[in-house]
C-alpha cells in the first residue's frame, strides 16, 4: 500500500511539475472586430494608445499611452497575449511618480526595444510639458523585466540641437538600434542610429524627407526592404497613410506612395507588427482612431487592424475588413471582406442613418437624405442562424433594439441585435428576433431625423426597405 502511494505520488508530482513549465498554450486562430475599444481579460478598456508591441518568449507584449481625463499622462500600460485577442493587464509600467518631470507630462508613443548585450528593456517615447508642445523631447526608461517597473532616465532633444516628436524604434537583424522621430516642428523626420546600450542617441543617420511635413512613423523590414509608414500632421484628424521604401536605412529612399484611403480607414499609425509562425511571416497594422477626433479623449480611442500586403517587394497595400483574424501559430492574418449596404425607407426614400455620423453608443438611429455617408453603410453579418448583426460601416457598432428606439452599440451577440430579412414583394422587412417587431420610421414621416423604431409588423411602406449599395 506504501509503495502504491508512493507510485501515485510520483506520478501527481510529474503531472503538476508538467503543468508548471508548459507554459502558455498554444495560440490559435482569434477574431478582432476592428474600430472598437478592446478589452482585456478582466473586461476593462485596453489603453494601449499610440503603442508598440515587443515578443518576449511565447508572449507579445503591447505597451501603449494611458491617459488622464485632460490628455495628460497618467501611465503606460503593459499587456500580454500570446495570440493577439486575450490581453492580460499586466502593469503601469511608467506612472506620473517615476519622476518629477513626470508629474505634469504628455507622454506619447511608447516602444520598447530589448538589448541582448546589456539585458536591458529599453522604453523609448515622446515628452512634452503636459501643458503645450514647445518642448519636443526624446525620453527613455529602462527595465530589468519586459513588464516590470521601468527606470526613467531623462529627456533631451536628440544630439542637443533637433526637435523630436513622434517616434518610433527599430531592432535591425545586426543588432544596431535606431529611433525615429519628427523634428522641425513636424516638417522632417529623422533616422537615428541609437549607442550599443539603446539609451541615447549615437548619430544622425538620414532626414531623407525634409520639408515633407510627415508624422505617426512606423518602420519594418521585409526581406531586404525596409519600409517606413506614416501619417500626414493633421492633429487628431485621419489623413492619407504614406510608405516610402529602401534598401539601407541610411538611403536612398524613395518619395512618399499613398496607401489605404484618404483617411486610413479613419485612423493613424501606431506600429506594424511583424507575426513569424509556422506559415511564414506577415504584418500587421496597427493603428488608433483617435477619440479627440470624435469629441472624446485618447482614453476613448478605438483600434484600426488590417493586414498588410505586398504585390512587390518594393510595393504596400492596406483594405478595410470590419473583421481580422490572427494565426499567430501560424504566422497568417486574413481579413473577413463585407459588402455594406443602404438602408432605404420605401415611403420616405431616405436612408437609415447615425445622426452626426456619431462614433458613440447609445445613440439613436433616424432617417436622413441618402448621401452615400459611412453612417448609412450597414453590413448584415449572416450568423448562420437565419438572423443578421447589422454592424455600421463608419461605428462598428451594431444596430440594437430597445424599448423605445433603436441604437448603436458594442456589438455583443446579443438577441436585441439579431434581426430577420423577410422579402416583402420587392423589398425586405427587418424584424427584430426578441421582439419579433419590425424597423420601422416613427409616424411613416418622410422627415429627415424622424425616429426608427420597431414596432408590430403590420406591412406598411414605413416598414418596408431596400438594400441599397
Amino acid at each position: 500500500m506504501r509503495r502504491a502511494y508512493a507510485v501515485l505520488l510520483a506520478l501527481c508530482l510529474g503531472l503538476f511539475g508538467a503543468l508548471a513549465t508548459a507554459g502558455p498554450a498554444q495560440a490559435a486562430a482569434y477574431t478582432v472586430t476592428n474600430g472598437t475599444q478592446f478589452t482585456d481579460t478582466s473586461g476593462n478598456a485596453v489603453h494601449a494608445h499610440g503603442g508598440g508591441v515587443i515578443k518576449v518568449g511565447s508572449y507579445y507584449y503591447w505597451f501603449g499611452e494611458d491617459r488622464n481625463s485632460d490628455n495628460t499622462f497618467k501611465y503606460v500600460d503593459a499587456y500580454r497575449s500570446t495570440d493577439l485577442k486575450n490581453w492580460e493587464f499586466r502593469n503601469h509600467v511608467l506612472t506620473q511618480s517615476s519622476a518629477s518631470e513626470l508629474g505634469t507630462a504628455y507622454i506619447e508613443r511608447p516602444k520598447v526595444i530589448y538589448n541582448a548585450s546589456t539585458g536591458k528593456f529599453v522604453m523609448w517615447m515622446h515628452k512634452e510639458n503636459g501643458v503645450d508642445y514647445s518642448e519636443a523631447r526624446a525620453a527613455v526608461a529602462v527595465s530589468d523585466t519586459v513588464d516590470g517597473n521601468y527606470t526613467y532616465q531623462g529627456s533631451f532633444q536628440p544630439l542637443g540641437q533637433y526637435m523630436s516628436r513622434d517616434i518610433t524604434t527599430y531592432v535591425d537583424t545586426d543588432g544596431t538600434a535606431y529611433m525615429v522621430s519628427a523634428a522641425n516642428e513636424n516638417y522632417d523626420l529623422h533616422i537615428y542610429r541609437l549607442t550599443s546600450d539603446y539609451t541615447a542617441i549615437d548619430s544622425l543617420v538620414a532626414n531623407p524627407w525634409a520639408g515633407g511635413h510627415r508624422e505617426a512613423p512606423a518602420l519594418f523590414k521585409r526581406g531586404s526592404v525596409y519600409f517606413m509608414l506614416t501619417s500626414g500632421a493633421t492633429g487628431w484628424s485621419a489623413n492619407q497613410q504614406q510608405y516610402a521604401t529602401a534598401t539601407s536605412l541610411s538611403g536612398p529612399w524613395t518619395s512618399w506612395t499613398n496607401v489605404g484611403d484618404s483617411t486610413a480607414y479613419n485612423s493613424q499609425t501606431a506600429y506594424v507588427l511583424p507575426i513569424t509562425g509556422t506559415s511564414g511571416t506577415s504584418y500587421l497594422y496597427m493603428g488608433d482612431r483617435w477619440g479627440n477626433s470624435f469629441g472624446g479623449t485618447v482614453n476613448d480611442s478605438r483600434y484600426v487592424w488590417l493586414p498588410l500586403t505586398f504585390p512587390t517587394s518594393t510595393s504596400m497595400s492596406m483594405s478595410w475588413y470590419p473583421e481580422v483574424t490572427v494565426d499567430t501559430a501560424a504566422g497568417t492574418i486574413s481579413g473577413t471582406s463585407a459588402t455594406y449596404n443602404t438602408l432605404v425607407s420605401r415611403n420616405s426614400g431616405k436612408c437609415a442613418d447615425v445622426p452626426n455620423q456619431s462614433l458613440w453608443q447609445g445613440v439613436a438611429i433616424s432617417q436622413y437624405t441618402c448621401n452615400s455617408g459611412t453612417n448609412q453603410k450597414w453590413w448584415f453579418k449572416d450568423l448562420g442562424t437565419g438572423y443578421y448583426e447589422l454592424m455600421g460601416r463608419g461605428s462598428s457598432l451594431c444596430l440594437q433594439e430597445n424599448d423605445t428606439n433603436v441604437t448603436q452599440e458594442n456589438c455583443t451577440g446579443a438577441t436585441t441585435q439579431q434581426w430577420s430579412l423577410t422579402t416583402s414583394g420587392s423589398y425586405v422587412l427587418v424584424k427584430a428576433r426578441a421582439t419579433g417587431e419590425c424597423l420601422d420610421v416613427s409616424g411613416a414621416s418622410t422627415a429627415n431625423s424622424a425616429a426608427i423604431i420597431t414596432y408590430t409588423c403590420n406591412g406598411g411602406t414605413n416598414q418596408q426597405w431596400t438594400r441599397g449599395s
